[in-house]
């Protein structure tokens, strides 16, 4: 009987333990299912879906890489400039803009799967190893990269590497057969913004500058090439900002800011978590007295938009060219701690001086119809005539000299220019399908190879042109090639053609691409619309910084 009590007793006491313990059970899953409940009220939907997924899911994964699938689907719903970059992406994506990179320091071209050095950047490691212009790399660390058709971007690579690094090269110097065993140690090369800046041929008084993006240095550069031109006798300038993305704002508005009087409105931002700050001239910019004329194209976008619509609004220039793209959204790259990945999210919109915002509409998440957008252009007709062109009278602005502007959709010029075609003839096109014009020049500066290579002034390049029947001897070159022309495609392409063959020669030579845009400024429209802006035979004059009539 003791022992059934006991058994009773020991039975009644480990149900109660058991009760006891399914009760805290349920308490405590109920508190986590109430925290978990809580967090998503709360709003971290995002960190309880996390949790769940790296806790339950059927496989091992991990919230980091999570993390990689869901950040950049979320900043791309957000709009079409808030991006995620992976570590991996880091220092490439930003080498544009910071100016330096790591490598040897030269520029090449991929000519008949052979890399051709066609530029050795001064003072370089390069420059240092003793590499010329004309040199071909055949091999790379003991391995073949000529005649294997190998991808440009994996050449990029195998050349760039860590600063204190060695690679060997096994480098083709013509007229000799044996390879050139050369080692570079590469080293920081910095990377130029500024890829042209001249006197116009026939124009004295005007100077032409070009940048392709605002880096880190751009505005030095481009007041150092203003400075330049101005030694040489230049006192109206063009800023030739077609296909131009953009870059730094800084940038932008040091630029401006050398341009308009003290107190004038550069660019204003704003944003949900980012005050309005206006952003005001100086009265310190070192080129107030020069006439301005600012060109741009449906590729122009945020920062080039940012200095064409400072000038239009502050009636201080004309605005020459195509409806730029239509960015005015500003983007904040914030690095994610530990991983050196990072993301570049819109913070605020940027308003010219009157006050229009010139970001074009777009849906979120949908990209690929954002950037479609220039396409339809064409399209449109928008290319080829302003008229096709519709602006919103809502968003009508009027600056203080009384000119209208528009927002809603980039920059309209003063003076629409449309795209050329005049040269485009069925013979040109075909030369273009084989690449027949750039080949053409490729032979001819390894046939004069030494010349090119001592050439350091725009005359001097001039003079070696001067006794060279450059297009008829290339016209004999395409036709054993197979490519004929009739008399009338000749005589419409014969001046694009022959200003291709000497630009593609000239940036061969240490001028780079100031040859190049010497050579092709005379037969581009919107350029020599922006030279009659600027001499009065097209428009009336820009007004100076300094004009009393403001």
């Amino acid at each position: 009987m003791s022992n059934y009590r006991t058994t009773v007793r020991l039975t009644l006491i480990l149900l109660a333990v058991l009760l006891v313990g399914a009760a805290l059970g349920v308490m405590l899953e109920r508190s986590a299912l109430r925290d978990t409940y809580r967090t998503v009220r709360e709003g971290d939907k995002l960190g309880w879906a996390l949790t769940q997924i790296e806790n339950r899911y059927v496989d091992p994964i991990s919230r980091d890489s999570l993390a990689e699938l869901a950040v950049p689907i979320l900043l791309q719903e957000l709009d079409p400039h808030s991006v995620y970059i992976p570590a991996e992406e880091f220092a490439s994506t930003n080498e544009p803009l910071t100016g330096t990179f790591d490598g040897i320091g030269v520029m090449f071209n991929m000519l008949s799967d052979t890399v051709q050095i066609t530029n050795v950047i001064s003072g370089g490691p390069s420059s240092a190893a003793g590499i010329v212009a004309g040199d071909r790399i055949i091999t790379v660390n003991d391995s073949l990269i000529a005649g294997v058709k190998m991808d440009q971007n994996k050449v990029v690579g195998l050349l760039r590497g860590k600063r204190g690094s060695t690679v060997r090269l096994g480098i083709l110097r013509a007229p000799a057969k044996e390879l050139l065993p050369i080692t570079v140690t590469r080293g920081a090369v910095p990377v130029k913004s500024l890829e042209a800046a001249f006197i116009v041929p026939g124009h004295p008084e005007i100077g032409y500058v070009r940048f392709g993006h605002f880096a880190a240095s751009t505005h030095t550069e481009v007041t150092a090439a203003l400075n330049r031109l101005r030694e040489q006798g230049a006192r109206k300038v063009i800023l030739d900002l077609r296909e131009n993305g953009g870059g730094y704002l800084d940038q932008a508005i040091y630029i401006i800011n050398e341009f308009l009087p003290g107190g004038q409105r550069i660019v204003y931002t704003e944003g949900h978590a980012s005050r309005r700050a206006d952003q005001f001239a100086d009265g310190n910019g070192r080129f107030l007295d020069m006439e301005l004329a600012v060109v741009i194209d449906e590729n122009s976008a945020s920062a080039s938009e940012i200095v064409a619509g400072a000038i239009q609004d502050n009636d201080r220039g004309v605005i020459v060219g195509r409806r730029s793209f239509g960015k005015g959204l500003v983007q904040e790259q914030i690095s994610f701690p530990g991983d050196g990945s990072a993301m570049r999210l819109t913070i605020a919109r940027y308003y010219t001086p009157v006050g229009r915002s010139i970001q074009k509409p777009y849906t979120p998440g949908n990209d690929a119809e954002y950037h479609a957008e220039v396409m339809r252009r064409f399209e449109h007709n928008e290319m080829m005539t302003a008229d096709s062109i519709r602006q919103d009278d809502s968003l009508r602005f009027v600056t203080p000299g009384g000119k209208v502007v528009y927002g809603g959709g980039g920059i309209m010029p003063d003076l629409f220019v449309p795209i050329d075609t005049t040269f485009i003839t069925p013979y040109f096109s075909k030369l273009f399908q084989k690449n027949l014009i750039f080949r053409y020049a490729s032979q001819m500066t390894d046939r004069y190879r030494k010349e090119i290579n001592a050439i350091e002034t725009l005359a001097e390049l001039d003079r070696f042109f001067a006794d060279k029947n450059l297009f008829y001897d290339f016209v004999a070159y395409a036709d054993r090639q197979g490519v004929r022309p009739t008399e009338t495609e000749m005589s419409l392409s014969k001046p694009m053609i022959t200003a291709q063959i000497k630009a593609y020669i000239g940036r061969n030579t240490a001028l780079n691409e100031n040859a190049f845009y010497y050579y092709i400024l005379p037969q581009d429209k919107t350029l020599l619309r922006s030279v009659q802006a600027l001499e009065g035979t097209d428009a009336p004059k820009p007004a100076a910084g300094g004009d009393e009539r403001r």
